[in-house]
């Protein structure tokens, strides 16, 4: 008998789950006026709102949280992070941020500028918004492929190298400070890119003379894919893809609360000892002194064992087949996912499975707040509310696909978990038709609107 397959980790500690009913889950959800955000989590049966600083850590991580040296300058623990980012990733000088978001404002402060322009792969929010806030344009040059839930491809974060190209023409390289690759790509589905497509987006930067920048946030597990679906790679290590993936990529920038395996934290890391000084400057204005910029020393200590547990493969094979068991119960209950899924997180259509529901009413969202009340399931709506407006007519973007979200934490759910989620789809799939109206907006940010928005049913 074949032996089934169990993750490469059993559990130490456990955290308790509070039961609610779907009455009063309905009741919360109007007070906190639609916004999934707004819940206290103690509100939520199974959080898959972002995988980011959700996961669990390990014995070893722990115990780096005991030795952290908490030095204002100098710490040890800086430069236990330091040799763990030049062993996996190659570059030798190091900015440490309290998380990724950090990292592009400092990165950001020192490149970008009034009206230049930013190419890559379906920028993730945070990004389009530090861009935008510099009053500079990101552009979207993913392949078309990625923005239809129903086709295969093995890579659709991939950068459309005619579109890139394209573009760079069009406005010129002065206007371009860097091309961005994001792996994997969040917006589209949690889709990798392909170490053929990183190293063609490459030589066209070096035709171009613009450099490489890449968001790391999930690059272990777009390793994984590549070694999985790149034929040519079938036999690399996940250390050695990694390697590959960064060797012409001049900056790379990391929210480590994904593949990281931390609860906060983030680095900027790059090889140009120039442009690192420039940094510098942000990173004491923004975030602190240059050996812990915005971390403690226990969360550097616990980030350097966790860069090197997010590179195993039973781990990234256990996390990634957590994420396909419960795509195949979707699917099985004919619940439209993007496919083929990704590694951190499955996407539901909600084009497909509310087609009556206007995309001006925030269909992904409402699907978000009826898996919510079903069974206290918190997801994040990936659609026109993350989308937001037009910098230029203030109107509402409609982008092509309206995505609901369920991002699953690192070694933390069950099996049994899984279950729930499909079981709670599933029930929410049965009464569509039900559904007849979404929302719209009273109340919203100047930017990034989606973390604070206020909304009201109609």
């Amino acid at each position: 008998m074949k032996l089934p397959h169990i993750p490469p980790f059993k559990t130490k500690v456990v955290e308790p789950v509070y039961f609610r009913t779907k009455a009063e889950r309905a009741q919360k959800i109007k007070e906190v006026n639609y916004n999934l955000f707004n819940l206290h989590s103690d509100w939520v049966i199974i959080d898959l709102m972002t995988d980011s600083g959700t996961g669990a850590m390990s014995e070893q991580q722990w115990a780096e949280i005991m030795l952290g040296d908490e030095s204002y300058a100098g710490s040890e623990s800086y430069f236990k992070l330091k040799r763990s980012v030049k062993e996996i990733m190659g570059f030798d000088f190091l900015a440490p941020t309290h998380q990724g978001r950090a990292a592009e404002n400092i990165l950001f402060s020192a490149v970008v500028k009034d009206g230049d322009v930013v190419p890559g792969n379906a920028h993730f929010d945070t990004t389009k918004g530090h861009i935008e806030f510099r009053k500079a344009e990101a552009i979207d040059c993913t392949i078309p492929e990625a923005f239809d839930t129903s086709v295969y491809h093995p890579f659709k974060g991939n950068i459309d190298l005619e579109k890139l190209e394209a573009v760079i023409k069009e406005y010129g390289r002065e206007r371009i400070p860097f091309i961005n690759i994001t792996v994997t790509c969040n917006t589209v589905g949690g889709q990798p890119v392909a170490l053929a497509n990183i190293k063609a987006t490459c030589q066209i930067g070096q035709k171009y003379g613009i450099p490489i920048y890449m968001d790391i946030a999930r690059y272990a597990e777009n390793a994984y894919f590549i070694k999985i679906r790149e034929a040519a790679y079938k036999d690399w290590t996940i250390a050695e893809i990694v390697k590959e993936m960064f060797k012409d990529v001049r900056v790379v920038w990391m929210s480590s609360k994904k593949d990281g395996l931390v609860n906060i934290g983030g680095f900027i890391a790059l090889n140009d000892e120039a442009l690192y000084e420039k940094l510098g400057q942000f990173t004491i204005i923004y975030e602190g002194f240059l050996t812990y910029g915005g971390m403690s020393g226990r969360a550097m200590g616990a980030l350097a064992v966790g860069l090197k547990e997010g590179i195993e493969f039973d781990y990234l094979n256990d996390r990634v087949k957590q994420v396909q068991y419960l795509a195949q119960k979707l699917k099985d209950y004919g619940i439209p996912i993007q496919e083929p899924v990704g590694g951190h997180a499955l996407y539901i259509d909600a084009k497909r499975m509310l087609p009556h529901i206007p995309q001006a009413q925030y269909p992904a969202q409402l699907l978000g707040v009826e898996a919510y009340i079903e069974g206290g399931i918190r997801g994040v709506e990936i659609g026109t509310l993350l989308a937001d407006r037009d910098p230029l007519t203030g109107k509402d973007r409609l982008p092509k696909m309206e995505l609901l979200r369920l991002a699953i934490p690192r070694r933390v759910y069950s099996r049994n978990h899984m279950d729930y989620v499909a079981a709670t789809m599933a029930n929410v799939m049965a009464r569509r038709k039900e559904i007849t109206a979404g929302f719209r907006i009273t109340k919203q940010a100047a930017i990034l609107r989606h973390f604070t928005v206020e909304l009201e049913t109609i």
